[in-house]
């Protein structure tokens, strides 16, 4: 329900007595607040789209991450370079698998450890990304479906990609606005 749509079924309803009226009273206040929240929520994303263009990311690109979830990932990530590989930064978002041995049978599940926050924004995209027929997230969940996989795992796998891809884009970033830095440096000089 939208603030929109409560005034209007507000309006729609007839306060009888003193009770109805302190109740209509309390809605009024409460879409007041939802109003000045959907405003605040919207200011604070464009300041986020402004903010990552002055960064010069490229993960908005990415199906499925839009200025909120690159500003996420990029604020919880920190450096890229300070990650070896891109296992090392899928063992600390917690998207790395670990195996489960249990007699004759082996399997993975999610880590429970790592950044809890960045495993959830990853998490979104690749949630996002199943939902959409033509992105490549998607055509990577059905590649491990027609290999036997079953969807969560299928899911994990995804979201390992994702955490690939991701370090790889964000690395790139710092390393293009590390050459643009020595450039600038080197022709002020």
């Amino acid at each position: 329900m939208t603030a929109a749509s409560a005034t209007t079924l507000l309006r729609g309803f007839c306060a009888c007595s003193g009770v109805d009226r302190t109740r209509v009273g309390l809605c009024r206040d409460l879409i007041a607040d939802i109003r000045r929240l959907d405003d605040q929520l919207a200011a604070n994303e464009k300041q986020m789209a402004h903010t990552l263009d002055e960064h010069g990311t490229r993960l908005r690109e990415v199906d499925g991450i839009g200025a909120v979830t690159a500003a996420r990932l990029i604020g919880r990530t920190g450096r890229a370079s300070r990650f070896p590989t891109a296992a090392a930064y899928a063992n600390y978002n917690g998207s790395a698998p670990v195996q489960i041995a249990s007699a004759d049978t082996g399997r993975h599940r999610v880590s429970r450890y790592g950044d809890r926050q960045l495993n959830c924004a990853l998490y979104t995209v690749a949630m996002v990304q199943t939902r959409m027929p033509a992105s490549a997230g998607r055509a990577y969940y059905d590649k491990k479906i027609d290999e036997g996989k079953t969807p969560a795992a299928a899911r994990r796998a995804l979201k390992r990609h994702l955490s690939d891809h991701v370090w790889r884009i964000i690395l790139a970033d710092e390393k293009r606005r590390y050459r643009l830095n020595e450039a600038d440096t080197a022709g002020a000089a």
